[in-house]
């Protein structure tokens, strides 16, 4: 058990910034760090929901910059849900869609009503996998 508990200590330290795993050398078990990592990067529950209205409110928020590239809007938007999920927080297929479609350029709009008129947004998939 010794030697399993090194090796993750090992691990776990090796996974950190320099920066990061000078603030945590104090630690000598592998378990006690993983629950001081936790609790600095995670946050007890009031943290947690405001991480999570935080992301629910840029979500709500998010729109096209003008002059931003179509792929930069799209990183953008990958980036949040990604960070959403990572949260817990689920949204349908078609709330994801439909938020996406909304916030095109202008010059879109002539397709976002093509497609919000013709495919079933529940089902269809606009983000890359």
């Amino acid at each position: 058990m010794i030697e399993d508990d090194e090796k993750a200590l090992a691990i776990l330290t090796m996974a950190l910034s320099p920066d990061i795993a000078q603030r945590f050398r104090k630690y000598k078990y592998a378990k006690a760090l993983w629950e001081a990592l936790i609790k600095v990067y995670e946050g007890n529950e009031d943290m947690k929901q405001s991480r999570q209205d935080l992301l629910r409110q840029r979500f709500n928020m998010f729109n096209h910059v003008l002059g931003e590239a179509l792929e930069a809007q799209l990183q953008r938007f990958i980036t949040l849900n990604t960070e959403m999920s990572i949260v817990g927080i689920v949204l349908s297929r078609s709330e994801i869609n439909k938020k996406l479609l909304n916030s095109l350029p202008k010059k879109w709009d002539m397709n976002v009503s093509v497609i919000k008129k013709t495919k079933d947004l529940s089902k269809l998939s606009l983000l890359p996998k």
